[in-house]
């Protein structure tokens, strides 16, 4: 909801139905990435595969099964993709805290997976998450027709591959490695396949299993995810480690172009908010069905961690 403050600035707070949604569906989620972590072979591997896939609030799994619910696909479908896309994202999250990547200790408040383990072995649980997640999508209790489950793994394969995640993550290593400053439509081309693109397999999921047409979610997805992204430059810069469950204030130390360093902290702060807006605008033909998916994109620039 959205409320005035004393200097004229408006704030936005989730309402107490919508954080108890968010959470219910991060405990469906957890319970059946347990399951499905719970048939595996009881190894180390499998151990650290259910330490990086524990913790943090499921966002893109519960657009998946939001998106789902809009259009009529039982939960009892929508969670395995919805568990899928936190398996992949598990998996982009251990690979890029790796020394050659990021190089961090801490995620969700716990030692990374190469801290606790080694960085064999995150290497390996980063893969067997990613292929887990094609298994998740490809799964006959996915849906009943084959055609589906291929659509979901040939457009997760584009997002979080050389057309998505992957191609942003390499834009922003080569940017580092040259130390050139990226300009803000480079930037926001690198965020929209690093950090937008599995937003928006996230919130069309539910569309393409239901074969109904992707382009409404698929625009609110675009402007949460660079929304989602300006709140965590913002968060490296106001917010502090315990809270964030991650190190802060690494991007300015190293000198990397992010939306706070190229647009100011006020600007940042009202970009994302604009783009929020916009999410919410793309949602109008669903009417107050759609309030949840409303509530998540405020949610996501007022967040603290």
């Amino acid at each position: 909801m959205l409320k005035a403050t004393p200097r004229g600035r408006r704030t936005l707070k989730a309402s107490n139905a919508f954080r108890e949604r968010l959470a219910a569906s991060a405990q469906a989620i957890g319970a059946h990435m347990e399951q499905v972590l719970a048939g595996l072979p009881d190894v180390p591997m499998v151990h650290a595969m259910r330490h990086a896939t524990q913790g943090g609030k499921r966002l893109r799994g519960f657009l998946v099964l939001e998106g789902a619910r809009l259009h009529g696909v039982p939960v009892a479908n929508a969670l395995w993709p919805a568990t899928a896309i936190e398996a992949l994202h598990a998996y982009s999250l251990v690979h890029d805290d790796l020394p050659c990547m990021d190089d961090d200790d801490l995620r969700r408040g716990q030692p990374t997976v190469h801290r606790k383990w080694d960085e064999a072995t995150a290497v390996l649980v980063g893969d067997a998450l990613q292929t887990m997640a094609f298994e998740l999508v490809s799964h006959e209790d996915t849906s009943p027709q084959p055609a589906v489950r291929a659509d979901l793994a040939l457009s997760l394969a584009r997002a979080g591959g050389a057309q998505g995640m992957v191609l942003g993550q390499a834009m922003d290593i080569a940017a580092e490695t040259a130390g050139t400053p990226l300009d803000l439509e480079t930037i926001t081309h690198l965020q929209r396949g690093k950090t937008g693109a599995l937003i928006e397999w996230s919130a069309t999921a539910g569309a393409r299993m239901a074969g109904a047409d992707i382009a409404p979610l698929r625009d609110y997805a675009q402007a949460l995810g660079l929304a989602f992204q300006i709140a965590d430059d913002i968060l490296d810069v106001e917010g502090d480690s315990a809270t964030v469950g991650k190190a802060t204030g690494k991007d300015a130390e190293a000198g990397k172009a992010t939306f706070v360093s190229l647009l100011g902290l006020e600007e940042a702060k009202r970009r994302a908010e604009s783009l929020m807006e916009n999410a919410c605008e793309h949602l109008s033909g669903y009417g107050p069905e759609a309030e949840t998916l409303r509530q998540l994109a405020r949610f996501v620039i007022a967040r603290k961690h």
